[in-house]
């Protein structure tokens, strides 16, 4: 207990600062440490909310005075889907820039909309990481996080978040077609099926996909809606009733970060998807390139996506795609 005491202060300071190491470039004043329990807040994650997707919060509390720790809790306004949870783990950053883990509890607990660590080391200070699995109960609507810290005197604080507004787009990664074979694309059902299926779903068929090596112009990997002149749709054979023409807009330099899970920090969101003119726009794109993407609108304008290509193969024809879809009507 002596040495906790000793070294109480110290850590009320680095736990406060250390939720700002490696998450923002901004310019930040180092927090004056104050008498008593004492917290701070950082949410970790960037970009839309979208459904499926993780809120990641890193909350840290400390104690100045002569006491431990007891409990932190975190609870949401939406219970959170499965993945959601609180890690009984601290983290600090070391002098190499890596993060490290120091068990400080028992394994979180959920209670309803909540989950608590009760710490079950002698602790003054710590920071522990809460990760919120986006529901589908929570689409177009705000959500509300309440952090909480409980010290073994008694004492308590909490921090309350902003409303963090939910996405109305749904979203999906890694979708593999290929030519030849699950080649029609559904921007509804937001997958690929192969020709017969395609029968089945003709009023859900939005876009082709086609590898042509042609002579007479460069087509390559294409994309093309089913209305398309023939010429877009060379050697290809409709199946009945697959006729629906959705209008297409090439993006070149949008790499869209959470469909393409790159460096980018940019990011398609439901007002830019709102916002896009489909004016005059084709019904077709050949020669497509990877990292590239491609804005689309339905044929009853009920949908619109953005559609980023995360991998193309001349060899097996293949294309890999991602995609960010808003129902608009």
């Amino acid at each position: 207990m002596k040495n906790i005491v000793l070294y109480k202060n110290r850590l009320l300071l680095f736990c406060l600062i250390v939720l700002l190491a490696n998450c923002s470039d901004d310019a930040y004043e180092i927090p004056q440490a104050g008498e008593g329990l004492q917290n701070d807040l950082i949410k970790r994650s960037v970009g839309p909310n979208v459904v499926g997707t993780t809120i990641d919060f890193a909350y840290a509390a400390a104690i100045s005075e002569q006491s431990l720790l007891s409990t932190i809790t975190v609870e949401s306004s939406i219970v959170g889907a499965a993945g959601t949870g609180l890690e009984n783990v601290s983290y600090h950053t070391n002098s190499s820039g890596l993060d490290v883990g120091v068990q400080v509890g028992a394994p979180a607990v959920q209670e309803g909309n909540s989950w608590k660590v009760n710490f079950t080391t002698d602790t003054a200070a710590a920071t522990l990481r809460y990760h919120y699995v986006i529901p589908e109960e929570a689409r177009g609507q705000s959500i509300v996080f309440t952090f909480k810290a409980k010290a073994k005197d008694g004492k308590e604080i909490s921090i309350k978040t902003e409303p963090y507004e939910i996405s109305n787009m749904s979203m999906q990664l890694d979708l593999v077609g290929k030519d030849g074979e699950t080649a029609f694309f559904s921007i509804e059902d937001m997958k690929w099926y192969n020709a017969s299926e395609a029968v089945t779903k003709a009023d859900k068929i939005d876009l082709i996909y086609l590898y042509r090596n042609l002579p007479t112009v460069t087509f390559g990997h294409s994309l093309v809606s089913p209305s398309a002149d023939p010429m877009y749709l060379p050697n290809l054979t409709l199946p009945n009733g697959v006729d629906r023409k959705s209008k297409f807009v090439k993006a070149w330099q949008l790499q869209d970060q959470q469909l393409a899970r790159l460096q980018y920090g940019v990011y398609v969101d439901d007002v830019d998807l709102l916002g896009k003119s489909f004016t005059d726009a084709p019904d077709f794109a050949i020669n497509l390139k990877a990292e590239s993407g491609l804005w689309v609108e339905t044929a009853d304008g009920k949908y619109r996506a953005y559609i980023f290509i995360n991998a193309l193969n001349n060899v097996s024809k293949e294309i890999k795609v991602s995609i960010k879809r808003l129902t608009v009507k």
